[in-house]
């Protein structure tokens, strides 16, 4: 009995560790946020005194309320396109029969090998000519780019695991293959849909690289890049109060939304793991 007691502790003190270790920067910060500015250099666990003065100061000026919807412009649309293109992709590399399948999700999941930064240059070229630039397109493409390789990678594991004999009886009741993915498979796979559309979200949520390099309008800025232009009283001091506190608004409603719908998560990404 002594053993499973020692691994059941063994198990839950790793556990707690790596929870501890993850959870440190975002607890530091939050923290930090609620100390009072000629506090913020205060190494204590604990504020002395609470204060707000870094939360008013972060939408006082700025524009980071722009800023905040900027983002929310870029993840939702960048999210919407990849599902819709992700999702009629993974369909057919998980259904069609065709030389070469595996091949092509090869060469999707390869994508994702390549730099950002190395893209940055062209697409910094291209949107320029085509006037592109300030724009949510500009930042809205790039990210599709980034996001389509996994959506597609994931939703195709899923569709996979779907029997195919769901459609076929869809299909002798009088429903077309786009009538049967539509109304058949895609309720089926909501599970891997939502965790693919909760990941691009977050992951476009949080760019930073596309936004600071194709904007340079004051209000096309997203949060993550209004930010890093935070300035201090002088305007060389540099505002850690201000960026933590933005950091922190930034950075809540994603844990809220990750931990309301971990379940829903976990499953999508351990869907198509099991045969």
């Amino acid at each position: 009995m002594s053993r499973p007691w020692a691994r059941r502790v063994l198990s839950c003190s790793g556990c707690v560790l790596v929870v501890a270790y993850c959870l440190a920067p975002f607890y530091w910060m939050t923290i930090s946020a609620f100390r009072r500015p000629q506090d913020q250099f205060d190494n204590s666990i604990v504020p002395t005194r609470w204060s707000w003065e870094n939360f008013s100061a972060v939408f006082s000026g700025e524009g980071f309320g722009r800023a905040l919807l900027n983002s929310l412009v870029v993840a939702g649309a960048t999210t919407a396109l990849t599902l819709l293109i992700g999702t009629c992709a993974a369909y057919a590399l998980a259904r069609l029969r065709f030389r070469g399948r595996n091949a092509v999700l090869g060469l999707i999941v390869a994508a994702t090998m390549f730099p950002g930064i190395s893209q940055l240059v062209p697409l910094l070229k291209l949107f320029t000519e085509i006037g592109w630039i300030n724009t949510y397109q500009a930042m809205v493409l790039p990210s599709l780019g980034f996001a389509l390789p996994l959506s597609v990678w994931l939703l195709t594991a899923f569709f996979r695991q779907l029997p195919e004999e769901l459609e076929q009886a869809a299909m002798v009741d009088g429903c077309t293959r786009a009538q049967a993915f539509r109304k058949i498979i895609v309720p089926l796979a909501a599970p891997g849909v939502f965790t693919t559309a909760i990941v691009t979200f977050i992951a476009t949520w949080n760019e930073f690289l596309i936004a600071l390099s194709m904007v340079n309008d004051k209000d096309m800025r997203t949060a993550t890049v209004a930010i890093s232009t935070f300035t201090g009283v002088s305007g060389f001091d540099q505002p850690f109060g201000t960026q933590m506190a933005a950091g922190a608004v930034v950075t809540v409603p994603l844990v809220a939304v990750v931990l309301v719908f971990q379940r829903r998560i976990v499953a999508g990404l351990t869907a198509g793991g099991v045969k």
